[in-house]
């Protein structure tokens, strides 16, 4: 077994890793240890990694299905690998700025995500984690009354329909997405709050991005609710802000957490490569 050092953050969830080499797989041991820390910690930073392509995927498939990401085009030359890319001169919106679990529309959402930056600006871009276990558990139990049993409506209409967010492919900058009719018609109805199925804590699967409404409910109650839900995820409080380096690979658990991206880096070039895990 490798000697691993885990230095928790001191935010609402976070931790990063030394004392591993990702570019080689892990033995049983040390993967039991990686995935102990991943279950407590939610998000794991590993900094100071040297990846290609193959070993980016592999370290990926340690911990689950690889699986192709919808809306997405991957890079080339490759099958579970997309491109998180701005270019310098790129003024379309940052991308992914409001909170979300990857994919929650689907009938099985992923586990969890990587990211690998390869190009990042010398300021800005931080990515923000909000812990949803502790989200939940904070909620006063009058709001936690009115959260708890709901049943959320997941689609990606907001964002990769022809008139979503990223519907223009021209106005997307360098991101290869490919917006869809298909995105207008897919609906999937998650438990609000789920237990996480490895650890059994509740936590909400949620986020602004992509949760349109609940069973049930009328669309301008359930959009006064969408509005409520995101304000309490983004107190402070539930918060853990990841400052990126080059060669660092970030594993999040998208059962735990949902997350957004910030920009602050305007006139910078900023790549990160992410492989989506089932």
């Amino acid at each position: 077994m490798s000697s691993i050092n885990v230095i928790p953050s001191g935010q609402a969830c976070g931790a990063q890793v030394t004392g591993l080499d990702l570019s080689k797989p892990l033995d049983s041991p040390t993967l039991a240890a990686v995935k102990a820390a991943w279950l407590e910690h939610h998000v794991l930073a590993f900094p100071k990694q040297k990846l290609n392509g193959d070993q980016l995927e592999a370290f990926a498939q340690q911990f689950g299905t690889l699986g192709e990401d919808p809306f997405f085009n991957p890079i080339a030359g490759r099958k579970y690998t997309a491109a998180v890319r701005r270019e310098a001169a790129d003024t379309n919106k940052i991308f992914a700025e409001y909170w979300h679990s990857d994919w929650s529309f689907m009938p099985n959402p992923p586990c969890g995500t990587v990211l690998y930056a390869l190009d990042i600006p010398p300021h800005g871009g931080n990515t923000e984690f909000s812990n949803q276990h502790l989200s939940f558990e904070s909620m006063p139990d009058a709001m936690k009354a009115r959260f708890d049993a709901l049943q959320a409506i997941h689609s990606p209409k907001l964002g990769y329909s022809p008139k979503g967010t990223y519907g223009n492919v021209e106005k997307n900058g360098a991101m290869d997405i490919r917006p869809s009719e298909e995105a207008e018609h897919i609906y999937q109805t998650h438990p609000l709050a789920p237990a996480h199925p490895e650890t059994g804590r509740k936590g909400f699967l949620s986020g602004i991005s992509y949760i349109v409404g609940f069973a049930g409910m009328g669309e301008e109650e359930a959009y006064k609710l969408i509005l409520e839900l995101n304000n309490w995820q983004s107190k402070e409080e539930f918060i853990y802000s990841h400052k990126w380096e080059n060669d660092m690979l970030v594993l999040w658990d998208n059962r735990s957490v949902v997350h957004r991206a910030t920009g602050g880096y305007e006139g910078y070039r900023r790549e990160l490569h992410r492989v989506t895990v089932y």
